[in-house]
């Protein structure tokens, strides 16, 4: 079981940046990725960026450019700096954990972030 909590969401005016945080409640040995993902009200989640336990990253296409992930694997914990924010990037983000083995996926409990123009 992990536990994943997520941090640093808010509102920021268009062009600022923000950075999200999540921890996971235990050792990131195993997990095999871990990532962001978002939704904004009446769409679909959508792939933000993930990274792997080996560090390969991958990015949605929207935010291509301007996030950027990074893995603490010493504090279990994923970071996603936000750049050069826009109106369309108001959603709830979401962090989660991969553990291939044993097909499970986690997920946090979201924080909210709003982009005004």
């Amino acid at each position: 079981q992990v536990q994943l909590v997520e941090s640093g969401g808010g509102l920021v005016q268009a062009g600022g940046s923000l950075r999200l945080s999540c921890a996971a409640s235990r050792s990131a040995f195993g997990i095999n990725s871990m990532g962001w993902y978002r939704q904004a009200p009446g769409n679909q989640r959508e792939l933000v960026a993930t990274i792997t336990s080996g560090g390969r990253m991958n990015y949605g296409d929207p935010v291509k450019g301007r996030f950027t992930i990074s893995r603490d694997n010493a504090k279990n914990t994923v970071y996603l700096q936000m750049n050069s924010l826009k109106p369309e990037d108001t959603a709830v983000y979401y962090c989660n954990a991969v553990i291939t083995i044993i097909s499970k996926t986690y997920w946090g409990q979201g924080t909210q972030v709003t982009v005004s123009s």
